[in-house]
């Protein structure tokens, strides 16, 4: 596995696994592109494209100006019915740990809540990531969700 991820490391990475469910869990967009390094990769895509190789993704940014452009469409230009979503992640699994950073998988479930309907389950597959040690913290520099069904239910207005 590489170097090896001491316990404040380990403390520090589950924290920025919290902090980023729970910022997009409040709502709280404006936190988001602050979750990533510049340049960056966030990328959704179905778990078939994904396998096969394929680049079709449903969303795919590269910056944190991207992410903040989604930001500001997600409160300004986005007309939706209005919806909470609640993640719930699984711990990280460390896949390696070098000079380059931490490589990392997690498994997700988002739920989501329209004020008039039941509860949901919206998306559920797991995240593969790249996160590095900055001035700031832990940040991603590469975050790509991959859901496991070919379906979406209408649209995904906001990020996993």
């Amino acid at each position: 596995m590489g170097a090896a991820l001491n316990f404040e490391d380990w403390l520090a990475l589950t924290q920025l696994y919290a902090d980023y469910a729970a910022a997009l869990d409040a709502g709280d967009w404006d936190r988001w592109p602050d979750f990533f390094t510049d340049p960056c990769v966030y990328r959704l895509q179905p778990r078939e494209n994904h396998e096969r190789g394929f680049p079709l993704a449903t969303l795919a940014f590269t910056s944190r100006g991207m992410l903040k452009d989604r930001v500001y469409g997600i409160k300004e230009t986005l007309f939706h019915d209005p919806y909470y979503q609640r993640h719930v992640v699984g711990t990280p699994l460390l896949r390696s740990v070098d000079a380059d950073g931490f490589r990392c998988e997690a498994n997700y479930a988002v739920f989501r809540t329209k004020l008039s309907e039941p509860t949901t389950v919206f998306n559920v597959g797991r995240t593969l990531d790249h996160v590095v040690r900055t001035r700031e913290g832990f940040r991603f520099a590469s975050r790509e969700c991959i859901y496991d069904s070919e379906l979406i239910p209408n649209s995904i207005i906001y990020p996993i």
